[in-house]
């Protein structure tokens, strides 16, 4: 007895949405079921080139894997594509099999693509991609891994329905990203990844409409950083930012930002503090805030208050008198709910010799405090005591011992249960 062949039944359009979901060449094989579902494969609206499909790629068959794509490409009765990729793990600028690729990007948008992610390696000093690329009106996600080269966008650039634009590995030249941000009128997420910025006098990002931004540069010795960050985002909610502390900061109209994540270093900058204070000072109305520094690089005594700051997560390297800043700034952010701690514990400060105020948010707000890698040494109890000293209202204490082992933690946990509380509610909680 023949079983009903209940899939092809489907519709054309339903056919070809269940094949973008697989890879390519296991939708090209799906063409042998049946006449019908032999050209199925070429409306399809997702198209990835990645490591598997040229897997078995010769000398040989290279010329017919490019036909192929043509053909796929440039089908007669296409339909609009949703994705072209060209994923990782790829020589695309392989001199031996001389991939088209500017090509096959103008045929992608010639169906009217709405996202763009490319992988591109072994490029040389400059990646050059096709004029028409930025001046795409279907284009609506574009991303760009170009492994070290730098990335020139042409001076007439116009994306006006680009809502998201993501850069990773790429050197990107000042004036060149300024023009790319400046034309891009209803973008909503920006990000560089691991990126290198050159020759920049101003990293300048005023766009209304963004909503996520990732700043995440190399920090490498040979690269200047005497450049001015300038951020006017009214609808910002998400502010990601890696680097050595710049000459300035500007940001302006953050109010709508929600979280943060900032890790900033000393490099070599005259008015390091300075800078560092005003990036700080920038994102005063955040509501959660992760914050990496490699030493004092602002004074607390300088900073607003953070009356919107109930989250804040603390990951100090190396530098003495980081506990002391700590309790400094948490008088900063009087509405605290939650606080996270990832630090080792430098030898030169006791905790209980802290002659300081209390700061208002221990005795009123804090309810949860999590401390990561703990390793079980005294200073370490000595912190802990002390916000168990002065956390009136704390409810949970959530103490990190991944490197111990389950008799160290036993033991940790049995002196942790022997401390003074401050708070009857509060519980302790090991992970």
């Amino acid at each position: 007895m023949c079983s009903e062949d209940r899939i092809s039944i489907l519709p054309d359009h339903i056919l070809c949405h269940i094949l973008s979901f697989l890879p390519i060449k296991e939708a090209v094989r799906t063409s042998i079921i049946s006449t019908k579902w032999r050209y199925l494969f070429a409306s399809i609206s997702t198209i990835e080139f990645d490591r598997c499909l040229l897997s078995g790629l010769t000398d040989r068959n290279v010329d017919s894997f490019k036909n192929f794509v043509d053909r796929l490409l440039k089908f007669p009765d296409q339909v609009s594509l949703d994705c072209f990729r060209l994923s990782d793990g790829i020589s695309w600028n392989d001199e031996d099999h001389d991939f088209d690729v500017s090509g096959w990007i103008c045929a992608a948008l010639c169906r009217g693509v709405r996202e763009i992610d490319l992988h591109l390696d072994n490029l040389g000093d400059v990646l050059t991609l096709p004029a028409v690329l930025f001046t795409c009106h279907s284009l609506v996600t574009l991303k760009l891994n170009a492994e070290g080269s730098k990335i020139e966008v042409p001076s007439d650039v116009c994306l006006g329905n680009l809502k998201t634009l993501q850069l990773r590995n790429s050197v990107v030249d000042g004036d060149s990203i300024n023009r790319l941000i400046s034309n891009c009128h209803v973008l909503e997420d920006l990000a560089f990844f691991e990126c290198f910025l050159a020759y920049a006098r101003e990293l300048n990002i005023q766009t209304p409409s963004l909503k996520i931004l990732v700043l995440e540069f190399d920090v490498v010795e040979y690269r200047g950083f005497n450049y001015v960050l300038v951020i006017n985002a009214p609808n910002l909610v998400y502010f990601q930012y890696t680097d050595a502390v710049a000459e300035g900061y500007a940001l302006s109209n953050m109010k709508s930002l929600e979280k943060a994540d900032i890790s900033i270093y000393r490099f070599d900058s005259s008015d390091c503090e300075t800078s560092a204070t005003h990036l700080i000072q920038g994102i005063c109305t955040v509501r959660s805030l992760s914050l990496t520094i490699d030493e004092v690089l602002f004074q607390t005594c300088r900073l607003p208050i953070f009356h919107n700051l109930i989250e804040f997560e603390y990951h100090g390297l190396g530098f003495n008198g980081r506990e002391t800043w700590l309790v400094e700034f948490l008088h900063c952010v009087p509405n605290l709910k939650t606080l996270t701690l990832n630090f080792l514990v430098v030898a030169e400060t006791q905790w209980k010799v802290l002659h300081m105020e209390v700061p208002s948010c221990l005795s009123f707000h804090l309810k949860e405090i999590k401390i990561l890698n703990f390793k079980g040494d005294t200073r370490m109890f000595e912190m802990i005591s002390y916000f168990l000293d002065n956390a009136m209202v704390l409810e949970k204490l959530m103490i990190g011992m991944k490197t111990l082992s389950e008799t160290q933690q036993s033991t940790v946990f049995y002196q942790l249960l022997q401390l003074p509380k401050s708070s009857k509610k509060c519980q302790v909680v090991i992970f």
